[in-house]
């Protein structure tokens, strides 16, 4: 099975997963032939992509995937709570901890995890699918670092909520890239933390450490942050976390920002450690990230192409590739398999879709 944008739609492709609507009704069941004009019906309904199952997509450790574990599993939990909290006045927000010890749960089922991103998500999930990435990353970080489990709890129900104040927001901003607002808009966007923390500070069963999440995700090292340009040791070390994961989710999938691919997503990250991010929390952090999810297809510095069938866990830049054709375009007639972790003098230079 593999994820497959719907632009790339042939006409013969088997759906590997039901297609559902916003609702949760079920357009298309697995198993059924998607067609092209029924591709350009689903974009239409805000669906970009499917799972097919094709020769492409044979070997693929699908269940390594953790965004989609986790996001089917928490998604319409977070949706519901935070929902009922900030538009109708009511509901009880510290039920997000249950959804938080969940995903703790299952970081440390899967200690070696790879964190697998799709980089593909539809509007109507993008908030709270983006806060469900975040704090499984910043989870999995934790975890990784050894933080005490008390500091790993607040930092899953901070990372959770860290964006709840977006929800005061009075003008569509979903749509669009930071820089495309006006000044005005742009210091209205910057006070969602101010409304986060502001719409918390009376929940006493929250922790300083999870509100100042909340608060100051998105200081920086170097003192270019908001809201109070905090720099280096001033930035508790759950905000530091958050800070990395936030933006790393946000780049992968153009939330409020020009998308990049994976790997140029931690490249990004890479080069502001210790100027915008903390060194060490990029260091576990490029140690935790697949670089190329499974089911990406790539070209390598030999010309030849391949689908990520399975992480090597120590090193999420080499994983194992299903060649799909040569240096000379010519597709393979049997199985090949090259586990870059061996075949050292491959490099894969770029990702693309088929």
């Amino acid at each position: 099975m593999r994820r497959m944008l719907l632009d790339s739609i042939k006409g013969h492709e088997l759906l590997a997963r039901d297609i559902i609507s916003n609702s949760g009704i079920v357009i298309m069941s697995a198993g059924s032939v998607i067609k092209k004009e029924y591709a350009r019906r689903l974009t239409e309904l805000d669906i970009f992509y499917v799972y097919v199952e094709d020769e492409l997509s044979k070997g693929i450790a699908d269940e390594d995937n953790t965004e989609e574990k986790i996001k089917e599993q928490c998604q319409d939990i977070v949706k519901n709570i935070i929902d009922k909290y900030s538009y109708q006045g009511y509901g009880e927000l510290e039920n997000i901890q249950e959804v938080a010890e969940q995903i703790i749960g299952d970081m440390i089922q899967q200690p070696e995890v790879l964190f697998n991103i799709s980089g593909v998500r539809r509007k109507s999930e993008s908030t709270y699918s983006h806060s469900i990435n975040v704090c499984a990353l910043s989870v999995l970080l934790a975890l990784r670092m050894k933080l005490p489990k008390v500091k790993v709890r607040e930092i899953a129900v901070g990372s959770l909520l860290h964006d709840i104040g977006y929800n005061s927001m009075q003008f569509d901003f979903m749509n669009n890239n930071y820089n495309d607002f006006n000044k005005l808009e742009q210091k209205e966007l910057m006070k969602h933390v101010i409304y986060g923390y502001s719409s918390v500070i009376k929940e006493d069963w929250l922790t300083l450490s999870a509100k100042d999440i909340i608060l100051c995700h998105h200081e920086k090292l170097d003192g270019s942050g908001y809201p109070f340009h905090k720099k280096a040791d001033k930035i508790k070390i759950g905000s530091k976390i958050v800070a990395v994961c936030d933006v790393f989710d946000s780049i992968v999938y153009g939330f409020l920002c020009p998308k990049m691919k994976v790997h140029h997503a931690i490249d990004y990250i890479v080069s502001q450690a210790g100027v915008k991010f903390d060194f060490d929390i990029v260091n576990c952090f490029i140690e935790s990230v697949a670089a190329y999810p499974n089911g990406t297809v790539v070209i390598t510095n030999t010309g030849e192409k391949g689908i990520v069938i399975r992480q090597n866990v120590k090193s999420p830049t080499r994983p194992v590739l299903h060649m799909i054709s040569d240096v000379n375009g010519n597709k393979y007639t049997t199985w090949v398999e090259k586990d870059l972790n061996k075949e050292l003098t491959i490099i894969i230079e770029d990702t693309i879709e088929l």
